[in-house]
């Protein structure tokens, strides 16, 4: 991942990551852990980024360490304006981690951890 790219969207610098994405950056490039700048905007709960990378064609359901997406990201650290803006984009909310409690889909996971908001926007999209 190119350092520029990786320091834009880790600051969550919309407006240099649509300056970058004009210049040719490539918007699914992967960090040293295989994950997308989308995976880790969702993890963090950026919804701006989030936004953006997914309208300007950010691979929704690219998978990393354990099989986990976007969408289980921000499952994972309770982001429910992220899972509301993911699920609108068309994201695969039947995408199963592989690993130990991660190993379900992102609507299993929240049921099983109690995350109500969750499992209404899963189950009855955006």
């Amino acid at each position: 991942m190119n350092t520029d790219w990786l320091d834009a969207t880790n600051a969550g610098d919309v407006e240099r990551v649509r300056a970058l994405l004009d210049a040719g950056a490539e918007i699914d490039a992967l960090d040293k852990h295989g994950q997308t700048a989308l995976m880790n905007a969702a993890h963090r709960g950026d919804t701006e980024l989030v936004r953006t990378l997914a309208q300007r064609g950010a691979n929704l359901d690219h998978t990393a360490k354990y099989g986990l997406t976007a969408l289980m990201l921000a499952v994972i650290s309770d982001r429910a304006d992220v899972v509301r803006l993911l699920v609108a984009a068309g994201a695969d909310r039947n995408i199963k981690g592989s690993k130990g409690t991660f190993a379900c889909t992102p609507l299993q996971y929240a049921e099983a951890y109690g995350k109500l908001e969750l499992v209404s926007l899963l189950r009855n999209g955006a």
